[in-house]
C-alpha cells in the first residue's frame, strides 16, 4: 500500500550512503536534493531529501518509518548493520506485545527513527 516515505536529511549522499548499504538496495531516481532509495521502482522505498524550504531538516516527534522483516533474525540483522553504519539504538530487538510483534528501533544519522519488525 505505501510507495515510499520520505524522511529529511543534512547530507544527501550520505544518507544515500546510508540507506543502500543498510538495505543492499539502489538509488533508483536521484534528483540532486531528493534520492529514491529501493530494490525496484515497483517496489516500496524510502527516500531522502533536503527540504524544499531550504531549512534544516527536523525530525517529527512521534514520526517513524517501519520496514517490514522476513523474520527476527533478519530484524536483528538489520538493527546490528544499522548501528554499524552509524545509527543509535532506540530500542534493542526484543518481543514486544506478547508474541504478536517483534521489532527493534533506531535513529538514522540525521536522528530520524525507524523501526524493523515483524509479526507474529
Amino acid at each position: 500500500m505505501i510507495g515510499y516515505s520520505t524522511i529529511g536529511v543534512k547530507d544527501i549522499e550520505k544518507a544515500k550512503k546510508f540507506y543502500t548499504e543498510l538495505f543492499d538496495a539502489k538509488v533508483q531516481v536521484d534528483i540532486g536534493r531528493l534520492a529514491m532509495i529501493g530494490k525496484a521502482m515497483d517496489a516500496p522505498m524510502i527516500a531522502v531529501c533536503k527540504p524544499f524550504d531550504g531549512k534544516t531538516p527536523s525530525c517529527g516527534n512521534g514520526s517513524m518509518v517501519a520496514f517490514s522483516t522476513s523474520s527476527k533474525e533478519e530484524v536483528n540483522e538489520l538493527y546490528n548493520k544499522a548501528i554499524s553504519l552509524g545509527a543509535t539504538s532506540e530500542g534493542a530487538p526484543g518481543q514486544r506485545i506478547d508474541d504478536v510483534f517483534y521489532g527493534a528501533y533506531v535513529r538514522d544519522p540525521d536522528g530520524n527513527k525507524m523501526a524493523f519488525y515483524i509479526f507474529g
